[in-house]
């Protein structure tokens, strides 16, 4: 079983390498896949991670997202001519959540995160994106801060996403302690994914 795995926006495939190594020592092989979402395009980084996916996962993997990486998959799984046997969703933006509302209107957002930052604020991007059509698990952190100050005020959040941003149809929601920027590293998350997947 193989699993390829797709960082979050502004981090690089090292942000996944503490999962990949839990993985890979559970007997399931890891790939990551790398972006850039401040260089890159949104339509060539999916064109990319297709082929990405049709060359490295063989007949039997699943797919394993962080925030942004979870877009990208919504976005390829549907093209794939050889579907994941699952999806696994860490702290996925489901919608034109708080946070890329908030901050698209800063020019040094959209320096940093490019065109793909910027579709995280579009509603109308956001609800286009199709339900994976396979077993879809989201993780979701409840360890951002609540209050006056949070952006998310008393919701449950991860610091970023509130856990109701999360939310993707009917897929199940597991709710972890975890801030957003971390949640791969959730030791809870890796065997999880570990149990639902046969090596």
């Amino acid at each position: 079983m193989q699993a390829i795995l797709v960082h979050g926006m502004g981090r690089t495939p090292l942000s996944m390498l503490l999962l990949a190594r839990r993985l890979h020592a559970a007997g399931i092989r890891p790939n990551l896949f790398a972006y850039s979402a401040t260089f890159e395009r949104y339509e060539s980084c999916r064109a990319r991670l297709r082929r990405f996916c049709e060359r490295r996962a063989g007949d039997e993997f699943v797919m394993v997202g962080h925030s942004l990486g979870c877009v990208l998959i919504r976005a390829v799984v549907a093209q794939l001519e050889v579907k994941p046997r699952s999806c696994f969703f860490l702290a996925p933006p489901s919608c034109a959540c708080t946070a890329a509302r908030t901050f698209s209107r800063y020019g040094l957002y959209r320096l940093l995160t490019g065109e793909m930052g910027q579709l995280l604020a579009d509603d109308e991007f956001m609800r286009s994106l199709p339900s994976p059509a396979i077993p879809t698990k989201i993780y979701a952190g409840d360890a951002g801060p609540r209050g006056r100050f949070s952006l998310h005020g008393l919701e449950m959040n991860d610091g970023v996403l509130a856990v109701a941003e999360t939310r993707i149809g009917s897929n199940p929601v597991q709710v972890v302690p975890s801030i957003h920027t971390f949640i791969m590293n959730s030791a809870l998350v890796t065997r999880d994914i570990v149990a639902a997947t046969p090596s």
